[in-house]
């Protein structure tokens, strides 16, 4: 099956060298490419991609808008974004996965990380980017503005998890892996899968970048300061 994706950049240069990446690849092809986030959002509910590798700093409409937009938008619910930033170190980050982002991706990352995001991404798995720390995530969480009224709503949607969901949702917020995450609980990978697909369905998440999001901003996993 292919991987259909849309590019979103306002530089022409990166997004054809983007596109030259994508369409090299056998279970890929580029369907679509914008050059600003309010022709993103149009093109993605026309061409209905599997992947929008999403630049956040756009003229106009921006990347964290038409992100926002496109995971509100219930017709898109099949719709993945992977934001690119060219600084992994940036504020943008957190809010993006807020704005209901898969995850993000710095612009200098190898190619081989980027298409690895993007089949990630397709199966639903997405997290964190592969260049991205563990903690990084964690200190930008801890500088959140605190006004998000979803976040009791979350903390009491905890309880409806079981004790081994909420042992598994600290581990998928550490960062770790399914089949890192079985091998500490002495469990096969599927039983894992299975934990995080019933963590996200009582906790309303899209995927396992916003059970990170939710994690932390319910209390369960605290942020660390490195």
């Amino acid at each position: 099956m292919t991987i259909r994706v849309l590019l979103a950049d306002d530089q022409a240069l990166l997004r054809s060298a983007f596109r030259v990446l994508v369409d090299s690849e056998p279970d890929m092809e580029v369907v679509g490419e914008a050059s600003d986030g309010a022709q993103a959002v149009l093109l993605a509910k026309e061409r209905r991609p599997d992947v929008v590798l999403m630049d956040i700093r756009m003229p106009g409409t921006d990347g964290l808008a038409a992100t926002r937009l496109i995971s509100e938008d219930a017709d898109l619910a099949q719709v993945h974004v992977v934001i690119l930033t060219t600084f992994e170190v940036d504020d943008y980050v957190v809010q993006s996965l807020r704005a209901g982002a898969s995850g993000f991706l710095g612009k200098g990352s190898e190619p081989e990380e980027l298409l690895s995001a993007i089949r990630i991404a397709a199966g639903g798995d997405a997290l964190l980017s592969p260049a991205a720390t563990k903690g990084l995530i964690a200190r930008f969480l801890a500088q959140g503005d605190g006004d998000d009224d979803r976040a009791p709503l979350r903390a009491e949607r905890l309880g409806a998890l079981t004790g081994r969901e909420r042992e598994v949702l600290v581990q998928v917020a550490g960062g770790h892996s399914n089949d890192e995450i079985a091998e500490g609980l002495a469990v096969s990978p599927l039983t894992v899968k299975t934990h995080v697909n019933r963590a996200m369905a009582k906790l309303g998440a899209r995927d396992r970048a916003q059970l990170v999001v939710i994690a932390y901003e319910s209390g369960l996993v605290r942020p660390r300061v490195d």
